[in-house]
């Protein structure tokens, strides 16, 4: 297939997301829940919604989809499939069905490139071990795919970003750097983007096993709002502060090499609202400070563990301190 789907779009991926600063206030307004079944709604800013129907039964809820962030329409649908169903393991649960999103200029665009779309996203829930059983589309002259996922878990087994402790050990277990990626080959740059795309359409159904095998005390995934952002959501919630080691935090191949041709403009927004509630130190390079703000698309989890993760790389540590606030050294 000829056709370029990132040129159809005014971003990319999870970038297109509206920024943090702009909607906690909005989401803050709308009125308390109190629902005693609900046992995790937006108020913490968590993955997805968790209700419990029984003792033993909670379902799990989320919502995600975006802008094309590849060219490939099979990969992009593998990928939106995969950054929707993260939001499901990032709660420890365990995605059992989910509902097609489409939007989509097909009359200029055609079923052909549509339906590669809904193939690789029908391939990644099946990966999962989840079903495809329905969706909803509409008309639009740029293309967006995602999905709304259900999942279980037990009650009692739910993870939330919300339970970290001073001390606890910050593991991430994908690199960053796919929203830099994809900026530089919108824009017509050589990049890593075979990498990439493996970053993004792997599931994150391993990493979240070993996070629970861990003991793991929060877990979130990294996706639009970069790891500062989903960090300091983490941080909040668990009410206590974070200390970064930047040289630690994984990166795709030659992505460093980037930043001064691929800064897109959720990563610019991303650093803008970090730099409210992070301190960088003086040896941490420019490259860096842009790679821990990146806009990255189906990332990585990360947790919060007291013990060692078989997966993955220590990035930091829980501290002392102001909650949501971040130290990068």
């Amino acid at each position: 297939m000829t056709m370029r789907l990132m040129e159809l779009s005014h971003g990319a991926g999870c970038g297109c997301k509206l920024p943090a600063a702009a909607l906690a206030p909005i989401v803050a307004a709308l009125p308390a829940n109190t629902d005693p079944r609900v046992l995790v709604d937006a108020t913490t800013s968590d993955d997805a919604a968790v209700v419990k129907l029984t003792d033993d039964l909670a379902i799990v809820q989320t919502a995600d989809f975006f802008t094309p962030i590849v060219n490939d329409p099979y990969a992009f649908g593998q990928i939106a499939a995969t950054n929707a169903l993260s939001d499901v393991y990032a709660m420890g649960a365990t995605p059992v069905s989910a509902i097609n999103l489409v939007a989509f200029p097909l009359e200029e665009v055609g079923d052909r490139v549509l339906g590669e779309i809904l193939r690789g996203g029908a391939d990644a829930v099946i990966s999962a071990g989840a079903s495809i059983v329905g969706g909803h589309s509409i008309d639009d002259p740029e293309p967006k795919y995602g999905l709304a996922v259900t999942g279980v878990v037990h009650p009692d087994e739910v993870l939330t970003n919300a339970g970290g402790s001073p001390g606890d050990a910050l593991v991430l277990t994908k690199p960053l750097g796919v929203g830099l990626v994809s900026t530089a080959v919108k824009r017509g740059y050589v990049a890593a983007m075979d990498e990439a795309i493996e970053v993004m359409s792997t599931l994150n159904d391993r990493a979240a096993a070993a996070a629970r095998a861990a003991s793991a005390t929060a877990l979130t995934d990294v996706t639009g709002f970069g790891l500062l952002g989903h960090l300091h959501e983490l941080t909040l919630a668990s009410g206590c502060a974070a200390e970064v080691t930047a040289d630690q935090v994984p990166s795709i191949a030659g992505v460093l090499d980037l930043t001064d041709a691929a800064i897109a403009g959720g990563t610019q927004r991303n650093r803008e609202y970090a730099e409210t509630f992070s301190t960088f130190a003086d040896g941490v390079p420019e490259a860096q400070r842009w790679l821990v703000c990146d806009a990255m698309t189906s990332g990585g989890l990360l947790a919060a563990v007291p013990e060692r993760m078989s997966e993955g790389w220590v990035v930091g540590r829980l501290v002392e301190g102001e909650p949501g606030t971040i130290t990068v050294v």
